[in-house]
């Protein structure tokens, strides 16, 4: 019944796993399940790339936009005209100029008299 080939005992009969005796029901209940399971996960796929898509559509309208209103301010400072935007822009650039300088003032002159005390 048994061979020794090698040193080593061999037991007669097949090799490898031997096929186990699988209820065919069970195993096409386990097939449908997964294909359930795998048309759940690419939908939710698509859906995810769709709402993505859809974002960077949005993304890219807003742009656009943004990039016709500074052609068009282009257009305005060629004609000698500037642009209520850019003159607000400058005028409150100007103003958070002197706000930070003031600020700085104001941190210098404490910091003397801080120094200046004993």
């Amino acid at each position: 019944p048994f061979q020794v080939v090698g040193g080593k005992v061999k037991k007669p009969g097949k090799r490898g796993r031997k096929p186990a005796k699988i209820d065919l029901k069970a195993k096409l209940e386990r097939s449908r399940q997964s294909a359930r399971e795998c048309r759940a996960r690419k939908k939710l796929r698509y859906q995810y790339l769709e709402e993505l898509v859809s974002s960077r559509e949005r993304a890219i309208c807003a742009l656009r936009e943004e990039l016709e209103m500074y052609k068009q301010w282009c257009v305005a400072m060629d004609q000698g005209k500037i642009p209520s935007e850019i003159k607000a822009l400058l005028t409150g650039e100007e103003q958070g100029k002197a706000q930070q300088n003031s600020t700085k003032l104001a941190k210098a002159m404490k910091t003397e008299a801080n120094s200046s005390n004993p």
